[in-house]
């Protein structure tokens, strides 16, 4: 494979307190709960910062002639945090400060859910690192590099995008980001051509199958829509070709998104915003210390519309179901 370009970095806007000074007035009390907090963030979207309003606003459109991929918001409040929590959605008796920015991005875009499997179906959810799944592929692991994955790649009700609020970072946690944009031109015109053709299986997550091994039944392409800015969806892990050219194929592309990919760590106050349809995402190992100093995380799903979700959904909830 040719030395491919270096994958542009990751636009970034840097806020400051008096920027979010309005919107922070307006946070919802602790004693709301979630729904009254979703409500409340639709409605202060329009009271985010006018950078940060401006480059989601481009980050939504497709008909830029270099899609962004994924961008980064700095100094995003996220009030006064207490300890770590050593699992996701342990009660920690923090106020809703993060949870609202969040959430009013999210809105900004469109409309945030939740995926039952999935910590419940939480629409915010804390990613900490667990000492159970340190060693897995999994969001909660620490010990080993998260491949590269697009999120739920195998959810007929994937999200367009995916949003992580930085609450506690760690120097060593580097989030990994390769826009496909950034890679489709310099493969062979071969290889994106095998790419294009539904030759490829992907196998569902095991926590959305209670452990039980599962794979979607009709084979898909990586490669989907328009074939000079295509939607890429593709999971080092969970996917593989019907074939050795097309096993061969998706190793190029595997190969391809390591060599361009951008590392981005995450500190206190940055939240990330990835286009699913554009950018695939992994993460660096770190040494979690299970001490109630390790990093944490918010995330949040956004789709477009609820309406194609509306048969396997509940509330902001989708409940589809693969065995």
């Amino acid at each position: 494979m040719p030395t491919l370009a270096p994958h542009p970095p990751v636009p970034v806007v840097r806020t400051s307190p008096d920027d979010w000074h309005e919107f922070t007035a307006a946070t919802p009390p602790a004693s709301a709960d979630l729904s009254e907090v979703v409500r409340a963030a639709g409605r202060a979207r329009r009271l985010l910062p006018e950078a940060a309003h401006d480059l989601l606003a481009d980050l939504g459109d497709d008909t830029l002639p270099d899609p962004l991929g994924a961008l980064l918001i700095r100094g995003v409040p996220v009030g006064d945090l207490p300890a770590t929590p050593v699992t996701p959605g342990a009660r920690t008796g923090k106020d809703n400060t993060s949870e609202f920015a969040l959430l009013s991005v999210a809105r900004s875009l469109g409309q945030p859910v939740g995926y039952l499997p999935e910590h419940g179906g939480s629409i915010v959810q804390d990613l900490v690192p667990t000492a159970a799944s340190a060693h897995q592929q999994v969001s909660t692991s620490s010990a080993v590099e998260l491949e590269f994955h697009t999120e739920t790649a195998f959810h007929p009700h994937r999200p367009r995008y995916l949003l992580l609020l930085c609450l506690r970072g760690d120097p060593n946690a580097g989030t990994l980001l390769c826009n496909i944009c950034d890679v489709v031109d310099q493969l062979d015109p071969e290889v994106r051509s095998v790419l294009a053709q539904p030759r490829f299986r992907t196998g569902v997550d095991e926590s959305f199958t209670d452990g039980r091994p599962a794979e979607l039944r009709d084979p898909a392409p990586v490669l989907r829509g328009d074939p000079r800015r295509p939607e890429l969806v593709f999971d080092a892990g969970l996917m593989h070709g019907t074939d050795a050219q097309a096993d061969a194929a998706l190793a190029v592309l595997a190969e391809a998104t390591r060599a361009a990919r951008v590392s981005v760590t995450l500190e206190a106050g940055d939240l990330l915003v990835v286009d699913n349809h554009l950018c695939i995402h992994g993460r660096t190992p770190f040494a979690a210390r299970f001490d109630g100093t390790d990093r944490w995380l918010q995330r949040s799903f956004v789709v477009a519309d609820l309406g194609p979700s509306a048969d396997e959904r509940d509330g902001r909830v989708i409940t589809t179901t693969f065995v």
